[in-house]
């Protein structure tokens, strides 16, 4: 059965009160509804707030649901604009042109990692000894440790505003780039770059800690 007819189905269960359908998509978005508020609102039993508000409004619209956007990109596109809100009123929230001004943030690898463009040998490639470093050899329990994860929740959230939305999005919550766009009303392009340079400075934090560490 395909993903249409499969949400086809969810809809129509939930339009007629079954309960168990319900549960099983809170149950799924629930927690990534919490995640995608509080990068909107610092306090979490607000952002659980918004998260419950959210769900309300789900089963008061769903008379109204025609099906233009997926159930789950209508879901969390419910959930960001009741935040946007919510945040506005407290002044912590990031305005729309934050996001569409987002790329013109820091470069996403520091220019001294390159040659200079009029290097007689190798302009603008990776300087001696700055290429990105292999991580073949390093044992998968390093990756998997607590501290290491810690490290990348560290740096996640120490991200300008919108590539931190983007990476959790799309890298932690699985999100589809068309929905991410949807959701947080930005372009294709936007999206690419947010996400490059959120993962590059993931990427960055982890190579400077194994290359500590081992």
């Amino acid at each position: 059965m395909n993903t249409a007819i499969d949400e086809a189905l969810l809809v129509e269960s939930l339009r007629a009160g079954d309960e168990t359908a319900f549960t099983s998509l809170v149950e799924e978005y629930h927690l990534s509804l919490v995640r995608l508020a509080r990068l909107y609102i610092r306090d979490d039993a607000i952002a659980e707030e918004l998260a419950q508000e959210t769900w309300m409004a789900v089963l008061r619209g769903l008379s109204n649901f025609e099906g233009r956007s997926s159930l789950k990109t209508r879901v969390f596109t419910i959930l960001t604009n009741k935040a946007k809100t919510r945040g506005q009123r407290e002044k912590r929230s990031l305005a729309f042109s934050d996001f569409e001004n987002s790329t013109s943030d820091s470069l996403a690898v520091a220019p001294e990692r390159f040659n200079d463009p009029s290097a007689e040998k190798w302009p603008n490639h990776w300087a001696a000894g700055a290429a990105p470093v292999s991580w073949a050899g390093i044992p998968e329990e390093i990756f998997l440790s607590g501290e290491t994860m810690e490290l990348i929740s560290q740096t996640i959230n120490g991200l300008p505003e919108a590539q931190r939305a983007v990476i959790t999005l799309h890298d932690i919550d699985e999100i589809s780039s068309q929905e991410i766009c949807n959701i947080l009303g930005i372009s294709e392009t936007n999206q690419r770059v947010l996400l490059h340079r959120a993962r590059a400075r993931v990427r960055q934090a982890l190579e400077n800690y194994l290359k500590q560490e081992h």
